[in-house]
């Protein structure tokens, strides 16, 4: 820790950050902990205005499908089409230069999901896993990250409310552990906080013992040489893509992955290909 990094306050098992601390403090305690909570992040106008805008596609959203999904939980995505507020949780500097660390072993990453996670009443604990898990159970080597997630707290999160639930340091244990929901603890935050994890950390969502919904604003990036859990290419339509900011794009996908992974055509850069530029072919050429 450098001399200009704030102290560090804990609650049982998950440490504290404010605002202002560094990346490298923060993807050290990754590195140390799976995971980390700074503290109100975003301002709670800016989750207001978030939600405002997805409100009538959270309300659109039927009910998960089965125990894991949430038989009272509604999981919302398109977040970067839908609400440009969330745009700007997806590009937030402190994040992205704490992904940045996280994952900087690998050649590029990008954006994985987006989405609403709203946990009703009577929703009991979900499964303890691991996201990475998404990736057909690969059992990738120990110490190797190919995820670096976010929970943002759309409300205060508490241990009756369903808050996330996490087992501290458990990135590094053995995988494919069924961990009883007794190791966890609950990620408890105030409404703009944030919540960083590693996709080997063991967690799931809380029990929601209360009368109203836990809403949660989930954000993830993953390795570029991985298939995306949400679509970006299809979740947000081109005519939204071509109006947003480069970097975002790339974040979103719009760039070779690794070496050369998802060129268009003749090795061309798809952001490029989106964008109109440089096509490297004739314009009334029409591949069949």
């Amino acid at each position: 820790m450098s001399r200009s990094d704030p102290p560090i306050s804990s609650t049982p098992g998950i440490r504290h950050l404010p605002p202002d601390t560094s990346p490298a403090l923060l993807a050290g305690v990754l590195a140390e902990e799976g995971a980390v909570i700074v503290d109100r992040l975003a301002d709670p106008a800016t989750i207001d205005a978030l939600f405002a805008e997805m409100e009538p596609w959270i309300a659109a959203t039927p009910l998960g499908a089965d125990e894991f999904a949430g038989r009272f939980t509604r999981r919302t995505g398109g977040l970067i089409a839908r609400s440009p507020t969330a745009r700007g949780l997806v590009t937030h500097p402190l994040i992205t230069a704490t992904v940045d660390l996280v994952l900087g072993h690998l050649t590029t990453y990008q954006l994985h999901l987006t989405q609403v996670i709203e946990i009703g009443p009577g929703n009991p604990a979900q499964a303890v896993h691991r996201d990475q898990w998404a990736f057909d159970f690969f059992p990738f080597p120990p110490g190797y990250e190919v995820q670096c997630n976010t929970i943002w707290a759309g409300d205060d999160f508490t241990a009756e409310n369903g808050a996330t639930r996490l087992v501290p340091r458990s990135h590094l244990m053995e995988d494919r552990l069924r961990l009883d929901h007794d190791r966890t603890v609950p990620a408890e935050m105030d409404k703009g906080s944030v919540l960083v994890y590693t996709g080997s950390l063991y967690h799931s969502g809380g029990e929601n013992r209360t009368i109203g919904p836990r809403r949660g604003i989930n954000i993830t990036y993953s390795a570029g040489f991985l298939r995306q859990e949400e679509n970006q290419y299809l979740s947000v339509p081109p005519e939204t893509a071509r109006e947003l900011p480069e970097d975002l794009l790339r974040l979103m996908g719009y760039r070779r992955g690794a070496y050369a992974l998802g060129y268009v055509d003749d090795l061309r850069d798809p952001l490029d290909v989106l964008l109109g530029r440089d096509s490297g072919a004739d314009p009334g050429f029409s591949p069949r």
